[in-house]
């Protein structure tokens, strides 16, 4: 038998063992990471962000919509979602070993364009982003302000103005995301009681609030047709007071 030659032979037995070992770090440090296998299932995020609602709206509102049409997409193990009180939605969709990455993502993002327009219109507004995404955080980087000149939600802008886009950018990086106190915005509440006095609806307090935050060009001068001698076409920039 085949043992019974090394049993015999120890010292061959021993030499030809060291010399697999050696062989396998010499292969292993030379095997591209392409001729690995994938072991983890692929996964598809969904995100989008809902202000002002909570879990439970986002739940009926945004949830129940959303992985109805998902639902079944071909090459699917299984999903999961998480609703925040802070209006953020996430739905993670798993997919078989072995599943082409970009075609889920297609097939995922043309189900999640079915069910949009039964969306409220503010997440329709934010949009709904489809992402190839690894469900393992692959590093987690804090901001912190020693002698606490900055609060949490002036770090949180600093990080999405200057480090979320240079993060996206590395090499395997799938997405950065921010957590932490939020963006800067403005929360406006309304006194029910003046709302009845005038007569307005709260949506016309908001169609009220949109006009008034829209940037319109002020337009050029020297456009054509103009005077032959207007050399130059000027840009106007104006200064709300």
């Amino acid at each position: 038998m085949i043992s019974q030659f090394f049993i015999d032979r120890p010292v061959f037995a021993n030499v030809l063992a060291i010399l697999l070992v050696l062989i396998g770090a010499v292969a292993l440090a030379r095997l591209p990471v392409a001729e690995y296998p994938d072991v983890a299932p692929p996964t598809i995020v969904v995100t989008t962000r809902y202000p002002g609602g909570s879990a439970q709206t986002l739940v009926d509102t945004v949830a129940l919509p959303i992985e109805r049409a998902v639902n079944g997409v071909e090459g699917m193990l299984y999903m999961q979602s998480t609703s925040t009180s802070d209006g953020n939605y996430s739905l993670t969709v798993t997919f078989e070993t072995g599943t082409d990455l970009n075609l889920a993502q297609i097939r995922v993002q043309n189900r999640v364009a079915g069910a949009l327009p039964t969306l409220p219109q503010s997440v329709q507004a934010q949009g709904v982003p489809v992402r190839q995404q690894s469900t393992a955080f692959l590093q987690m980087v804090t901001l912190s302000s020693p002698d606490g000149r900055y609060d949490g939600l002036f770090l949180s802008n600093y990080a999405t103005i200057n480090l979320v886009d240079q993060l996206s950018r590395v090499p395997g990086v799938g997405h950065a995301s921010v957590f932490g106190a939020g963006k800067y915005a403005m929360r406006i509440w309304l006194d029910p009681y003046k709302l009845a006095q005038r007569s307005p609806a709260a949506a016309d307090v908001v169609l009220a609030l949109q006009e008034q935050n829209v940037e319109i060009p002020a337009g050029q001068l020297g456009r054509p047709p103009a005077n032959p001698k207007q050399d130059f076409q000027i840009t106007l920039r104006v200064v709300v007071l």
